[in-house]
């Protein structure tokens, strides 16, 4: 499937299917989950990386899990606006993801989502040991929110689910 824009998802979104966001760090994947109606994110277990197919096989397993129909990828994108190595890896991360999967793919901007999402983590008192697991998928979900609020404000959730 070709990497399509936020604004295409609701034509390529079945309804009833739920969409995910990945957030590509160096050591983990965090994963986060909408619901049945493309409201709220919820952050799902942090993966540990390893080989890519490996990887792959995880992600295709909790994408079934959750009944998944498309995935937004977060992109690092550099405050100046430019794509540094970081955003670099995570397009060729979808590239990969692509050719083991059918599923549509999306990038997100996702300045600033780590520093959002730990703060959200310090705001509910998790200690800094819990928050090194779970800071992955907590930027998920941020990145996630971002794209179900964007298209509540396009109406396009409601043709999508």
């Amino acid at each position: 499937m070709p990497i399509i824009s936020i604004d295409d998802l609701p034509a390529a979104l079945e309804p009833g299917r739920t969409l995910a966001a990945l957030d590509l760090g160096e050591k983990t994947v965090g994963l986060a989950v909408s619901d049945k109606s493309l409201s709220f994110a919820h952050p799902r277990q942090v993966l540990a990386r390893g080989k890519f197919s490996r990887d792959a096989e995880a992600l295709a397993r909790a994408f079934a899990a959750d009944d998944v129909g498309a995935v937004i990828m977060g992109l690092p994108i550099n405050m100046d606006g430019s794509e540094g190595p970081r955003a670099q890896a995570s397009r060729a991360f979808v590239r990969n993801m692509q050719r083991v999967s059918a599923l549509p793919f999306a990038f997100w901007d996702e300045r600033l989502s780590t520093v959002a999402a730990e703060r959200a983590l310090i705001e509910m008192d998790v200690s800094r040991k819990k928050r090194s697991g779970r800071i992955d998928s907590a930027a998920a979900a941020f990145i996630l929110q971002g794209v179900l609020d964007r298209l509540q404000a396009l109406g396009a959730a409601a043709s999508c689910g």
